[in-house]
């Protein structure tokens, strides 16, 4: 893989990953590029295949695992997720920055890989705090959602091993937290 060194955004799911990624994304346009995952799981209200996800069926996502395509892929609630080489060169080609948002499982396939990136974990300042965003979203149920918290305390446990992240970002003040973003970022 060619290119500038990518980043990988992991945390759990409402921690704010997608907020900043979206805010950066924004601000500096010609830097940084989003590496646009692959999933099984069904399009939410307003997500556009090619720019939020490429969904794909679960046979056609593992044929293409199983022909080595894909950096990292994992399992969630009954959906494949995964990053193929093919997004990430997209964006390298483009001589941008990738930007991966990937779970700790992804993060830790990845630091098998070659690929080098910068490794930053995004996390809520409490899980109390995190299940208050969750279910302010109101895009889960009541069973998904208790599956995303139990997805949350593992992956806040295991982000604390030693030497697994490069920057740890506290969320607590999404404009704190993208300051510090940014400035490990554009250095």
């Amino acid at each position: 893989m060619q290119g500038p060194r990518p980043v990988v955004l992991s945390g759990p799911s409402g921690a704010g990953k997608s907020t900043l990624l979206k805010k950066l994304l924004k601000d500096y346009e010609n830097i940084f590029g989003f590496s646009v995952s692959h999933t099984t799981r069904q399009p939410r209200a307003g997500e556009v295949n090619g720019k939020d996800y490429h969904f794909v069926t679960r046979e056609e996502m593992q044929k293409e695992i199983d022909a080595g395509e894909f950096i990292e892929h994992a399992e969630f609630s009954g959906n494949m997720y995964g990053t193929s080489k093919g997004a990430v060169q997209a964006v390298q080609a483009q001589n941008q920055i990738c930007v991966l948002d990937i779970d700790i499982q992804g993060v830790k396939n990845i630091k098998k890989t070659d690929l080098n990136p910068i490794y930053i974990s995004v996390q809520p300042p409490s899980l109390d705090i995190l299940e208050r965003r969750l279910r302010d979203r109101k895009t889960e149920t009541e069973e998904s959602l208790l599956k995303r918290l139990t997805a949350a305390r593992v992956d806040l446990e295991l982000s604390k091993e030693p030497g697994l992240f490069d920057l740890v970002i506290i969320n607590d003040d999404l404009e704190q937290a993208y300051s510090e973003l940014k400035q490990v970022l554009l250095e």
